[in-house]
């Protein structure tokens, strides 16, 4: 519960700042014909509303199981986060990329750029605010992992898409002000739209990499192989276990993740003493990885009596 009380938190201080940050980017755009500016104006009212979009899909994973939905609707988080990583392509990238080449061939000369860089250091600060919340909440996630191994095997994209808009965010503010500095400096129009232009590909990438990580979570994806390994450590560990198969899992949500365990037990065992080992692997399994919600076991013996449990 601390762990998705602390992911709201960080999408509530998304959406903010951006709300905040759109705002002045679009008047201070409005005033001094910056296409760079204009450009992070699209990207952070994209952003604010990328970020109701996961909130969305966090509140309607939540609902409880019913008999339309038997597993529950864990999977709404996924989905959500996918309509976001089309956002950011198609509106985020594509716009940016569109004014930057617009403003290319039809160059206007900057005025005084002092609302720019007012503009910009604000929204750098509250961007850098909302990025430790999104950092803060995914560091609660990976422990002592790597960071970038840990971007590419989280399964919550309330954590690792909200950090990543936010970096992509401070990123992109810092692209806007290097051209507007030079663009004014220099007396360059151009520059100024070769900055919108970057940062359009930068959305892009990001995007890109948001609909491959939400694209395998949709389909079907399952635990790590470490994972794996452990559970095939936990059963064999129980004496009465002869073999087990590799186990199979799926992701619902984060932490909601369905097991299937294919297990030969001795064959000298009970009916009784069988159930009695099901039980055992349960809660061992579950001790180890609350994540596993629902844990189904098909155990055979060499008489083909198949029991077959799940909680």
């Amino acid at each position: 519960m601390g762990n998705n009380s602390e992911s709201k938190t960080a999408i509530y201080g998304a959406i903010g700042a951006n709300i905040a940050i759109a705002i002045s980017k679009f008047v201070a755009a409005y005033f001094t014909g910056s296409s760079a500016m204009l450009s992070e104006g699209i990207h952070s009212l994209v952003d604010s509303g990328n970020g109701g979009l996961i909130l969305l899909g966090v509140n309607r994973a939540q609902k409880p199981a019913d008999a339309r939905y038997p597993f529950g609707r864990s999977k709404e988080l996924y989905f959500w986060s996918l309509i976001v990583a089309v956002l950011v392509f198609a509106v985020g990238g594509g716009m940016s990329f569109y004014e930057g080449i617009s403003h290319m061939q039809h160059p206007s000369p900057l005025t005084d750029p002092t609302w720019n860089y007012v503009v910009l250091g604000l929204a750098i600060v509250f961007e850098s605010t909302s990025c430790y919340l999104a950092l803060k909440a995914f560091n609660r996630e990976r422990g002592n992992a790597p960071f970038w191994s840990s971007i590419a095997r989280s399964k919550d994209p309330s954590v690792f898409a909200i950090l990543m808009e936010d970096m992509a965010a401070l990123l992109g503010l810092a692209i806007a002000l290097f051209g507007v500095y030079f663009g004014h400096s220099l007396n360059n129009p151009y520059l100024d739209g070769a900055a919108s232009i970057l940062i359009g590909i930068m959305l892009v990438g990001v995007a890109i990499f948001l609909i491959y990580k939400t694209k395998g979570l949709l389909v079907g994806e399952g635990v790590d192989d470490e994972t794996i390994a452990t559970l095939e450590k936990l059963a064999c560990a129980d004496d009465t276990v002869r073999q087990v198969r590799r186990p199979l899992t799926l992701h619902l949500g984060p932490r909601d993740v369905v097991l299937a365990l294919d297990i030969d037990f001795h064959d000298n065992l009970s009916a009784g003493e069988v159930e009695q080992a099901i039980v055992r692997l349960q809660s061992a399994i579950k001790s180890q990885h609350p994540e596993f919600k629902r844990i189904f076991i098909e155990a055979k013996s060499i008489t083909e009596v198949a029991h077959k449990t799940s909680v």
